[in-house]
C-alpha cells in the first residue's frame, strides 16, 4: 500500500477552495487529467459532492472517481473499481488560517492506493506525489492572479 501526504497553504476561504475543488468539470485547469461529470452529487449534498461521479482522462485510460463525502473542511473520493489503481482514495483536509493579511487554507492531501503488481511502488508515488503538488501549484497561481 502507498500512503500519500502533502500540504499547501492558499490564499482564499475553505469555502472557496472547496466549491473550486468540486467543480469537476473545470479540474482540468489545474491536474494533467480531462473530467467530465457523469452524477451529479446527492439531493441535499454541496454542488458536486457526496454521491457525484467523475470520469477522469490520464495517460491513455479513463476511470471513474465517486465523491465520497464533502463539507468545507473535508473532501472524500475513491476510485471506482481497482484500474488504474487499486484501493484508491483521496482525503483532501481544508482549515481556516486567518492572519492579519488576509483569509488563507490549510489543505492537508491525503492519498492511499495499491499500485498494479508490475509497477513499483516508488515510482508510482513519486508519479503520483508529482501530478497533485503540480496541481496544487496550479490552484494557488490561480488564487493568487484573482481569477476566482
Amino acid at each position: 500500500m502507498i500512503f500519500i501526504k502533502i500540504k499547501k497553504t492558499l490564499d482564499a476561504p475553505p469555502s472557496k477552495i472547496t466549491e473550486i475543488l468540486l467543480n469537476h468539470k473545470q479540474l482540468g485547469r489545474f491536474f494533467n487529467a480531462k473530467f467530465k461529470l457523469i452524477a451529479a452529487a446527492n439531493n441535499g449534498e454541496l454542488k458536486g459532492g457526496k454521491g457525484a461521479i467523475r470520469q477522469v482522462e490520464m495517460a491513455n485510460t479513463a476511470f471513474n472517481e465517486q465523491i465520497i463525502s464533502a463539507n468545507q473542511s473535508h473532501i472524500c473520493y475513491q476510485i471506482i473499481g481497482n484500474k488504474p489503481v487499486a484501493n484508491h482514495q483521496g482525503d483532501i483536509y481544508l482549515s481556516a488560517n486567518t492572519s492579519l493579511e488576509s483569509f488563507k487554507t490549510n489543505l492537508s492531501y491525503y492519498i492511499q492506493c495499491k499500485a498494479p503488481w508490475w509497477l513499483p511502488n516508488i515510482l508510482l508515488k513519486h508519479v503520483i506525489t508529482k501530478d497533485i503538488t503540480q496541481a496544487l501549484n496550479k490552484l494557488e497561481h490561480y488564487l493568487l492572479a484573482g481569477d476566482v
